[in-house]
């Protein structure tokens, strides 16, 4: 019988909680045919080489590519050097260069499915760029990326939200970089909630207008685009976008709230998945997925729909922050031997927040080993002062 373990409240009152001892049995390898799902992966620091913790961060290697394993050995792709690996928040251009290479290499030997963001973080923070400035900072990652034998997932930029005046200055950044990648690529929209300096992202004045400026680029382009990621935490607006893109044009959800309910989809359409909640949840996606094949909706329902308030908690606001409980989850399930992250990160959610996911990670039965999560949450709470 399991033991009860005392977690703090918001309020910081502390109340006993027995955890259910569940887990999904996960058979060895898992396929899935009728979604295409990436997992955006998370990187783990090694914090015994790293001197310098906020500014130079040491990779773990073996650690964060065998995490990469263990999503290829569940089916899932990964989108790699993205906002989860904490891309713009301590991972720059030349670490993340060398992790997609790396995934890269592990992949071919897995038979595992990479795609690569491709940004414009090369370019001072600080410094107004030109146009042109971004659309080269653009060509010389994909190029970078098509080199290393990866897909290209084109992400938002924020030196282009700083530069752009309107959404023509979107349309020519976007249609010089299409006009010359190899190979169709997934776009990617991503809301100011995870990342405030994209607030306005494709010009106009409101969602909806930089929603049809997102669409006439990609109808400008269909020929170069795979799909879209948008990340907007709105379920609605993702799927009257979905219904406008041209045939062929995937809709690839990046929704951490109601990702469940846009990949079953309805009569119509689905998404597909690019999400970083996929990283924590990624048995129950992969089963999930795999029961969506096999036309079992009970059973897909019935084990994604307890994720979901996990991926609520771990994604509230500030939700740029989500990348914290990504590591925390993956800590308490073994993957790795300690809580710490680039830049110190682990110190931006509170105790609180953490009990509380690992209540909810319990609920939905994704505490690999019980015993040990138990005990690694003892662990955190020591360090707080929980006796």
């Amino acid at each position: 019988m399991a033991q009860s373990i005392r977690l703090v409240q918001p309020d910081g009152s502390l109340h006993n909680y027995v955890p259910s001892g569940k887990t999904l049995a996960v058979p060895g390898q898992i396929q899935f045919k009728k979604r295409v799902a990436f997992a955006a992966a998370h990187v783990v620091v090694a914090p015994l080489r790293t001197r310098e913790p906020l500014t130079h961060p040491v990779i773990d290697w073996e650690a964060t590519l065998a995490y990469r394993e263990y999503l290829w050995s569940l089916g899932l792709g990964v989108a790699e050097a993205m906002d989860t690996a904490q891309r713009g928040m301590g991972l720059g251009w030349p670490e993340a260069l060398e992790l997609i290479q790396r995934s890269v290499r592990a992949a071919k030997a897995k038979n595992g499915r990479v795609a690569s963001g491709a940004g414009t973080d090369q370019l001072s923070p600080v410094n107004e760029p030109t146009l042109q400035q971004v659309k080269d900072a653009y060509l010389e990652q994909c190029a970078a990326i098509e080199a290393a034998g990866s897909r290209i997932i084109l992400m938002a930029s924020r030196a282009l939200a700083r530069v752009a005046k309107n959404a023509d200055d979107y349309a020519h950044i976007y249609g010089e970089i299409l006009r010359q990648v190899k190979e169709p690529v997934i776009l990617h929209w991503l809301g100011p909630m995870f990342d405030p300096a994209l607030d306005g992202y494709w010009g106009g004045e409101t969602i909806a207008e930089a929603m049809e400026n997102c669409l006439g680029v990609i109808r400008a382009n269909e020929d170069k685009i795979d799909g879209i990621k948008i990340s907007l935490l709105d379920a609605e607006l993702e799927i009257a976008m979905r219904n406008k893109l041209p045939a062929g044009v995937r809709m690839y959800t990046g929704d951490d709230f109601n990702y469940d309910r846009l990949i079953a989809g309805d009569q119509e359409r689905h998404s597909d998945a690019l999400l970083g909640i996929f990283d924590p949840i990624a048995p129950a996606a992969a089963l999930a997925l795999a029961a969506l094949d096999r036309g079992e909706m009970d059973e897909y329902h019935k084990l994604l729909e307890p994720t979901v308030p996990l991926s609520r908690h771990i994604f509230a606001a500030p939700t740029y922050y989500y990348k914290t409980g990504v590591v925390f989850l993956a800590y308490l399930n073994g993957f790795q031997n300690h809580f710490r992250m680039i830049g110190g990160l682990e110190a931006a959610r509170s105790i609180a927040h953490l009990c509380e996911l690992f209540v909810l990670a319990d609920k939905a039965a994704l505490l690999r080993d019980p015993e040990m999560a138990t005990a690694r949450m003892r662990n955190i709470l020591a360090l707080s002062g929980v006796a």
